[in-house]
């Protein structure tokens, strides 16, 4: 698709592209509203009752540029759902939480979780560039938590100081990159400056919803700082000429780039989107790293799948494509639990050192232990035809 295929959108066929290329411009003309939406799609009686609901809904706003992507006449549009409210976000199940990963329960100070020894996840601002439909902390992003004040995130930060055993610090909210580049600068010199932290990761998706936002500017920070970044993608749709570009800026400032793919019903619940996905990714220098069991949180039931169609997913990548392309497939505890990963068992048999292992192609081979003295046992039992790899 042209970069200018917004065009034919009436209501913004004479913005001018330089301005459309703007992050500011973008975040001021946000579709917020029935009306809006109105001008850039035809919408459902579902999707107009979600949208003009007066009470418990999730705020909604969608930048121009991701409008510009949804399908106006199609209302399973990959690109769509992840953006407009539909009325299953009310049908309520009784599996739902508001806080499905136990985040304020593991919060000594505001604004930072601290669940794993040597890992911290600093939240520093409540505001995002799109409010994704399936947003695992809609319970604070988009209201005034308060973790942005800058007294919360000094508290936060002197946390980190005083814990030595703090290595890892992920920060995330909201958005991260929705901060001007100065206040984010800010934010990592301070994390920079602390001795005991190695490792710092910024958790966003605005390369994805708003590509714009990364600026010669945001790379020159990242430059100097030196940060990992977590990135968002949960459909090829997803990966346009502008998101190449800001992928390719980021990753040519030395930033490692990861993706992060929540699995949801009709999105991205079949092997191919996913294969199709991840190469594309791989393309843009962009390696897969997660793929996210859909977290029960409230109001989210219609986009869960069932736990093993992410283990069929994970079984039709393995040894079909390669392992660059192949995330791990995680469920994150509901209350707190962490990160689980899950594998499809390849495991046939095991009986006095001898394990009976079977292929991505379905194929067994039997792989034999050493003995405690190293003596008496004998090679796995493998055929040559696969014992070579290319």
């Amino acid at each position: 698709m042209s970069e200018e295929a917004y065009r034919r959108i009436p209501v913004w066929k004479d913005v001018p592209l330089e301005e459309w290329q703007t992050y500011r411009w973008q975040m001021a003309n946000r579709l917020q509203t029935v009306e809006q939406l109105r001008q850039v799609i035809r919408l459902t009686l579902s999707e107009e009752h979600a949208v003009t609901r007066r009470s418990g809904r999730f705020i909604m706003a969608i930048p121009p540029y991701w409008a510009a992507l949804m399908d106006p006449d199609d209302p399973t549009c990959p690109i769509r759902r992840q953006a407009v409210p539909v009325e299953d976000e009310y049908h309520l199940s009784p599996n739902d939480l508001i806080d499905p990963l136990g985040e304020d329960s593991h919060m000594p100070v505001p604004g930072l979780v601290h669940r794993y020894p040597d890992r911290v996840l600093l939240l520093v601002v409540e505001v995002c560039a799109m409010y994704c439909r399936f947003c695992t902390r809609s319970r604070v992003v988009g209201t005034s938590a308060g973790f942005s004040k800058p007294m919360n995130i000094d508290h936060a930060i002197d946390y980190i100081k005083a814990h030595r055993k703090i290595r890892d610090v992920l920060i995330s909210g909201g958005d991260p990159l929705t901060l001007s580049d100065e206040r984010l600068d800010e934010i990592l010199a301070k994390l920079r400056a602390i001795p005991h932290v190695e490792f710092i990761r910024i958790g966003t998706r605005n390369p994805v919803t708003l590509p714009y936002r990364v600026t010669e500017s945001l790379c020159a920070v990242l430059r100097q700082r030196k940060p990992w970044m977590s990135l968002h993608f949960n459909h090829p749709k997803e990966i346009t000429e502008p998101v190449r570009r800001a992928c390719g800026m980021l990753a040519d400032s030395g930033v490692p780039l990861g993706s992060q793919t929540v699995l949801m019903k009709g999105i991205n619940d079949r092997p191919a989107i996913m294969k199709k996905l991840f190469h594309e990714l791989l393309k843009i220098r962009v390696r897969p790293y997660y793929i996210y069991q859909c977290d029960p949180v409230k109001g989210t039931s219609h986009f869960r799948t069932s736990v093993s169609t992410g283990l069929q997913i994970i079984e039709k990548l393995r040894g079909h494509t390669t392992g660059y392309a192949v995330p791990t497939f995680v469920v994150d505890g509901p209350g707190g639990g962490g990160k689980i990963p899950l594998m499809p068992n390849y495991v046939v048999s095991m009986k006095d050192g001898v394990w009976t292992l079977r292929n991505y192609a379905g194929k067994s081979f039997t792989y034999t232990e050493e003995t405690a003295n190293g003596s008496g046992a004998r090679q796995a039992s493998i055929e040559p035809s696969y014992a070579l790899i290319p």
